[in-house]
């Protein structure tokens, strides 16, 4: 069973933002983390769970990811989801990390587990840490965000 620890963060929401992640495997641990100058807590949320997902080499593994975000989870334990999978999300925000979560997504096995935010749980803790964190460096530009708020 893999493990999977995520949490977006953005100051200002708009604003610089970031995802933290912690994957668990056996013995292993890892940690990773990405700042962008513009986004959203959502699409950092979001981001989270799709490197935590893409980072795992052999497809069908049985995987739990752990997050504090209900507009991830309840996207798909609610059926959302494949709703707007049939309308080719028609006026649904985050099309584009939407459509790269399901290419991901089927590749797996995958248990959502929604956890409290701030509430001490040690994982989710560090991984508010290590998105905060990177709000502040080397942050990356969120093309397809900051396209939108050009038009």
């Amino acid at each position: 069973m893999i493990h999977i620890y995520t949490d977006g963060s953005a100051r200002g929401n708009p604003g610089p933002g970031g995802y933290g992640i912690i994957l668990k495997h056996n013995s292993h641990t890892e940690e990773r983390s990405q700042g962008y100058r513009t986004t959203t807590n959502n699409r950092m949320e979001l981001l989270a769970v799709i490197i935590g997902l893409e980072a795992l080499k052999q497809p069908n593994q049985s995987v739990t990811i752990y997050s504090d975000s209900k507009y991830v989870i309840n996207a798909i334990e609610k059926g959302w989801l494949q709703n707007w999978l049939k309308i080719d999300f028609k006026n649904k925000k985050n099309p584009d990390l939407w459509k790269r979560f399901w290419a991901v997504y089927q590749k797996h096995l995958v248990h959502f587990c929604w956890v409290k935010g701030h509430a001490g749980h040690y994982e989710n803790e560090r991984c508010d840490q290590l998105a905060v964190a990177s709000s502040h460096q080397h942050l990356l530009i969120d093309t397809y965000y900051e396209s939108l708020k050009s038009l």
